[in-house]
């Protein structure tokens, strides 16, 4: 999915306007910008596409996000 509308405004914003179907189902968002998991401690940045900066990630993401944590090698 694009990680902003066609106005470049956040889709994945910290509470949402329309009504819930599947409240707490969604365990990881994947978008044009990011792979984001979805935790009960709140959205954790875990990549950034290649070529995108992860300052661009969380100024287009209208919900806080945890830090990017290091993948064990």
């Amino acid at each position: 999915m694009e990680h902003t509308d066609k106005q470049g405004n956040p889709k994945i914003v910290s509470e949402c306007s329309l009504p819930l179907t599947g409240e707490g189902v969604v365990q990881r968002i994947i978008t044009d910008l990011a792979v984001i998991d979805v935790t009960d401690d709140g959205l954790v940045l875990r990549e950034c596409a290649p070529g995108v900066a992860e300052e661009w990630v969380r100024g287009a993401t209208g919900a806080p996000l945890h830090q990017l944590e290091a993948q064990p090698a």
